[in-house]
């Protein structure tokens, strides 16, 4: 929570110039005002250049280089017209602040030489009393003055430069920031996309696979058709579980529970699925399992199913395929490959977008991986990945 005295400092920067206009008031009552008796001098001239000297102060911020020339002005005037030296002089020591602060570099320094020459002046025209002593005192002690003015005003100036590259700093990590934000949840959306197309293209195959089998065995043998009614129901409720799943992620709040992402142990019982669907595949897996991260172990689990969905939906009714692990000592090596035309037919006979190809090729290049897909030799289609092991969660 803010203090009072927080506040007031927040309102007085956002008002600078009511701010400029106020010290100017004030000068003007203290060195113009006050001493008032003193100003009557040459019938009123006196009260007039201490009135200009002083009101140009409103606009030190706004316009210092203006409000600077026109104080230069009067101090001259006042050096020429008057005999006396006027307490509104202040005002050139604050006009030397604010060009230092806030003018550009060349006008602060400006001011600084004119300030410095101003105190000769003045020690040479009110000071003086025939004495040398006194004109060194005096010059030096104005001088002394217009120096620390000066000074002060660049300190000003060196800490206004600091706080707003610390502002812009600021603003750049806020934008930065959003950034990141933007780019991962465009990540996210990609992600779920995927899992989605691999979710509901593989359970959508092996609802067609089983109800084209039962439509055909229904007639002669009524227990096939039942089986395939069953594994269809038993497939939809996965489906729909996992999506469920997947875009439970889009809805705000944290109550929401999620079963665990398959890995390669989950492998098998997916070869056990699709072999139930009717298709004849063998799973052969080479070498001992090795600590694999959760993302790889994802990816080899959605390319094996990827790559079985397109076997079921174009090798044929008559189509075999294989799958194989491979534990390398530094990568999981898999492959799957049909007998029939695989999934050749995916880039030649659908919509031409390879969407399955190109989403098993992104996963395992998100993970150091490879992977090549391409027809076989003597027919049939094959899929080849090696994804490393990673670090282990």
């Amino acid at each position: 929570m803010e203090s009072p005295l927080e506040r007031l400092a927040i309102r007085l920067r956002e008002h600078p110039f009511a701010v400029d206009v106020a010290i100017a008031a004030g000068i003007f009552l203290v060195t113009v005002v006050m001493p008032a008796g003193s100003y009557w001098e040459a019938e009123g001239t006196a009260l007039v250049l201490g009135t200009v000297l002083v009101v140009p102060l409103a606009w030190r911020r706004r316009a210092p280089i203006p409000a600077a020339g026109v104080v230069i002005a009067a101090g001259l005037l006042e050096l020429v017209l008057l005999s006396t030296f006027l307490a509104a002089n202040f005002a050139a020591l604050v006009m030397i602040y604010s060009l230092a602060a806030y003018a550009p570099r060349w006008a602060g320094r400006a001011g600084l030489a004119v300030g410095l020459v101003g105190a000769v002046l003045a020690a040479l025209r009110y000071y003086t009393f025939d004495s040398s002593d006194a004109l060194v005192i005096s010059a030096g002690s104005i001088g002394v003055a217009v120096v620390a003015a000066w000074a002060l005003g660049d300190l000003r100036r060196v800490r206004m430069q600091r706080q707003s590259a610390l502002e812009e700093r600021a603003q750049l990590l806020e934008q930065e920031r959003d950034q990141e934000m933007r780019l991962a949840a465009t990540a996210e959306r990609a992600r779920i996309a995927r899992e989605l197309h691999d979710v509901v293209a593989h359970s959508l195959s092996v609802v067609i696979a089983q109800a084209d089998g039962g439509r055909y065995a229904g007639k002669a043998d009524p227990e096939a058709a039942t089986g395939a009614l069953e594994a269809i129901a038993a497939t939809g409720r996965q489906a729909l579980t996992d999506m469920r799943s997947l875009l439970g992620v889009l809805r705000e709040g944290g109550g929401e529970e999620y079963a665990p992402q398959p890995d390669v142990a989950a492998i098998p019982a997916l070869v056990e699925d699709v072999r139930a669907s009717g298709l004849d595949v063998d799973l052969i897996i080479e070498g001992d399992p090795r600590p694999m991260s959760a993302g790889p172990q994802l990816a080899a689990y959605r390319i094996v199913q990827e790559s079985l969905t397109n076997v079921l939906k174009h090798a044929g009714p008559a189509g075999r395929a294989w799958v194989r692990l491979q534990w390398r000592p530094d990568a999981l090596e898999l492959s799957v490959l049909d007998d029939g035309r695989g999934a050749s037919a995916t880039m030649v006979d659908h919509d031409g977008k390879g969407q399955g190809l190109r989403g098993m090729h992104e996963r395992a290049s998100l993970h150091g991986g490879r992977l090549e897909a391409g027809p076989r030799t003597g027919g049939g289609f094959g899929v080849h990945a090696a994804l490393p092991y990673g670090r282990k969660r």
